[in-house]
């Protein structure tokens, strides 16, 4: 349908860039968050969704379930035994919300605490999602270096004492530190401790986004942020989305009732969707402890396969630490390589990649830096990709001239 009619006087200023059309994914899609299909329990769902309406479809009919705005009550149930197994955290139903993704839990939290103006201290490396948010927000965004082990606490000292001395006390730290997206690392609990006492002292909240926390190779995790929290100064994030399937959009917040009851007047999409929550908690009740260490394997190997393809394809021209789990690989490129140049190239070769600028608050640091989702794509989508992407780094930046330690030959 063709219209003539002019929307764009109508548009208030401020409105994000339009989005493009759809086109499909790309042969080689090393983009988003994508999980394995094949890992996907379809039909563990498929059973937990007949089981859930048969039992109590009807209850669809009623707004949340008649469970509250907070989400469906078995699910929350699941939860805090989920969390209190897993990250160590004590709470109760009351302490947790059901939220359409973690997306929209990082909408909740920042319409709750921020204005236009405020500052916020995040990790140099980060979520997109999340800087892109703040950046329409018209927040200050101050990028805290990290090193193996995330976030480094002496930058994180120095950076709340500057801003201190300014006058400027943050809303929040947003951190991921248990398999930072995009480095795969995580957080040990001497510095979660260290953190948490930084918090303290300067009286700034910590804003914990967990969602890759169930994706740790070795299934070990250290204490969750929030667990460690003496003074309830902490907003904890999850999701199902890497653990399940990020189509379902469920995810959680954790928090203390005088910002969680600030955030639930904020959440008025009138409820999340209520046969995902359904499906969700009848299936992961009895299941989700036996399917996750299965995912994981699944994702290793695929992440092995990357690893081996890079090194085969770029030799040393591609620098990376292997991840700690979830679904992604963070990659260095020789310093002349443009990786949003790279990013047009390759997906005109038909490979898609996410370009470090994207995912980071230094341009400059990140700028020859790429992520790499590895959950996605086949053991031989994934050599045949990498392969494409290095064809086309020789092409248009005249990398890797060696490779495997053999020089190509023309």
């Amino acid at each position: 349908m063709t219209s003539s009619f002019d929307f764009a006087p109508l548009f208030p200023s401020g409105l994000p860039a339009p989005s493009a059309r759809w086109t499909g994914l790309a042969k080689y899609s090393f983009v988003g968050g994508n999980n394995d299909s094949e890992q996907l329990p379809l039909d563990g769902l498929i059973e937990a969704a007949n089981q859930a309406l048969k039992r109590e479809g009807r209850s669809l009919a009623t707004y949340g379930l008649a469970h509250g705005p907070q989400g469906y009550l078995p699910l929350r149930e699941f939860l805090v035994t989920k969390l209190k197994r897993d990250g160590g955290i004590t709470c109760t139903v009351d302490d947790l919300m059901i939220v359409s993704g973690s997306l929209q839990a990082l909408d909740l939290v920042n319409n709750t605490l921020l204005a236009r103006g405020d500052t916020v201290i995040v990790e140099q490396e980060t979520y997109q999602g999340a800087l892109q948010r703040l950046t329409r927000l018209g927040v200050n965004i101050v990028g805290v270096p990290l090193d193996g082990d995330g976030m480094r606490m002496d930058a994180l000292a120095a950076t709340l004492a500057e801003l201190k001395g300014r006058g400027v006390r943050p809303k929040y730290i947003y951190t991921i530190p248990t398999v930072q997206n995009p480095t795969g690392s995580i957080m040990p609990e001497s510095r979660r401790a260290e953190l948490l006492r930084l918090s303290a002292e300067y009286g700034v909240p910590v804003f914990e986004d967990d969602c890759y926390a169930d994706l740790v190779w070795s299934g070990q995790r250290p204490p969750a942020i929030y667990a460690m929290s003496r003074n309830g100064g902490v907003i904890h994030v999850g999701s199902f989305s890497k653990s399940i399937a990020p189509a379902l959009r469920v995810g959680f917040i954790v928090a203390p009732w005088d910002v969680m009851s600030r955030m639930l007047a904020l959440k008025t999409d009138a409820g999340s969707g209520a046969l995902e929550q359904m499906v969700l908690a009848t299936y992961c009740q009895p299941h989700f402890a036996s399917h996750v260490p299965a995912l994981t394997k699944a994702l290793r190997a695929k992440l092995d396969t990357l690893m081996e393809a890079l090194n085969e394809q770029f030799g040393t021209a591609a620098e990376f630490e292997a991840p700690k789990g979830g679904i992604f690989l963070w990659v260095k490129l020789p310093d002349q390589v443009d990786t949003l140049k790279l990013y047009q190239a390759a997906l005109a070769a038909g490979v898609a990649i996410n370009p470090g600028p994207e995912w980071s608050t230094n341009k400059g640091h990140s700028g020859s830096r790429l992520r790499l989702c590895f959950g996605s794509p086949t053991h031989q989508q994934i050599r045949e990709g990498v392969a494409v992407l290095a064809e086309v780094c020789r092409k248009e930046f005249g990398v890797p001239a060696r490779s495997a330690n053999v020089e190509k030959q023309a």
